[in-house]
């Protein structure tokens, strides 16, 4: 556990309109962390695909980077150490086995040091009926199988990505094992995020006594998709602090370990399971 943890402090979640050219997502990024800085914001979260989102799944490959080394990871190191603030780049396309990639969230200190890795677990392969939209992300993605959770000088923070919002049991481990707050860099569809996406944020938050932190992709992108936005960060009454509904920008909102301690305290929900007693069918 870090010696010293910040009880109260902004956090900021980055909305952005990806798309095939990963320069010019940087600079986005760049402009947007900038905002965020100046908003005070020691604690930085990019959506998912926020450095690349191409036109077919097999792009991804293209522009995938070895881990440890490559410009988008540079980047975000760089960005974490000139700001002097912790940094999550969302999702990047890191080489795994011959024709996929992992969808690795990575975490930087505000020194610029890699203190996390998490590999989105569960992939969207769905059809959309009724926008005729296909995804196949299982086509060139291989699925990580760790759950992730790391001590910082915020608390014990917990990482998933977009399509995990849906199964609550992943949350649970992360609850089990003390987390503070979850950050859910995500790329939720206009269809899928108009029926789910509050509901799902705001649930995980709720059940799980916590912070949920979710950028969003948000708008239009080359290749023809529409992204919901609505980045928001929620706190673990499952209240709305902040929300941004469309385009590009960014959400700010301030984390209090009182009001975590506060819910917790009152309506202590965790420690009444009793799922022990249950017998199977």
């Amino acid at each position: 556990m870090a010696k010293k943890i910040h009880t109260k402090f902004n956090v900021a979640a980055i909305q952005m309109a990806s798309g095939p050219s990963v320069s010019a997502n940087l600079m986005e990024a760049e402009r947007l962390i900038n905002i965020a800085v100046e908003r005070d914001a020691k604690l930085v979260v990019l959506p998912e695909n926020f450095s690349f989102m191409g036109i077919a799944e097999e792009d991804r490959l293209r522009v995938a980077e070895v881990d440890g080394a490559g410009a988008v990871q540079d980047f975000l190191a760089n960005q974490a150490n000139k700001h002097g603030i912790w940094l999550v780049g969302g999702t990047i396309p890191l080489t795994a086995a011959a024709g996929h990639v992992r969808a690795a969230c990575l975490m930087f200190d505000s020194s610029g040091q890699r203190v996390a890795r998490y590999d989105k677990i569960h992939l969207f392969d769905v059809t959309l009926e009724e926008s005729n939209e296909q995804y196949a992300e299982s086509k060139t993605i291989e699925p990580g199988n760790e759950v992730c959770c790391i001590d910082t000088v915020f608390g014990r923070i917990g990482l998933a990505v977009c399509y995990d919002l849906r199964f609550p049991e992943q949350f649970r481990q992360m609850a089990e094992a003390g987390v503070d707050m979850i950050l859910v860099p995500s790329a939720f569809t206009a269809v899928t995020g108009k029926a789910h996406w509050l509901h799902l944020v705001c649930a995980r938050a709720i059940e799980n006594l916590c912070y949920l932190v979710a950028p969003n992709q948000g708008g239009y992108h080359i290749n023809g998709r529409e992204s919901y936005g609505h980045s928001m960060v929620v706190d673990p009454w499952g209240m709305v602090n902040d929300c941004l509904e469309n385009g590009s920008g960014v959400v700010v909102a301030e984390i209090d370990h009182a009001v975590i301690n506060r819910v917790r305290k009152t309506f202590p929900a965790l420690e009444h399971r009793r799922l022990g007693c249950c017998s199977p069918f």
